[in-house]
């Protein structure tokens, strides 16, 4: 999880973000348990405040629910997660397509671009 925040963006707001990147990722997987607030608010270097805001946060949009002896888990709604992992994705690749076309690049020069990363980076990897 983030160290070290950006100024310019809500501690719980990053927290949040990250917290999707791991489930979207499938570090956190779906039905885990997550770690206590007390606790995550010190791997995060938090006040346990801006942890359980990220946490209720998530847990409004359904994406983390709350059993109450049992503590804090991950959706087990694969689809939800599928349908989040694609939002994500889709706003990613919007940002960088702009951020490409600011520096001139067509559509054509992106595709190619990355099809070249993808290609070495499949190249790079051990096997």
């Amino acid at each position: 999880m983030p160290s070290d925040y950006s100024p310019g963006t809500p501690i719980y707001l990053q927290i949040t973000h990250d917290v999707r990147q791991r489930i979207a990722s499938g570090e956190w997987q779906p039905g885990m348990r997550i770690p206590p607030v007390r606790e995550l608010s010190v791997e995060l270097g938090v006040n346990p405040n801006t942890a359980q805001r990220s946490l209720s946060e998530l847990e409004r949009e359904g994406l983390v629910y709350t059993e109450r002896t049992a503590g804090r888990f991950i959706t087990k709604d694969i689809e939800q997660i599928t349908q989040m992992r694609a939002s994500m994705a889709e706003e990613y690749a919007g940002q960088f397509y702009q951020q490409m076309r600011k520096i001139g690049y067509s559509g054509e020069e992106i595709v190619e671009l990355l099809r070249r990363t993808a290609s070495s980076e499949s190249t790079e990897r051990p096997t």
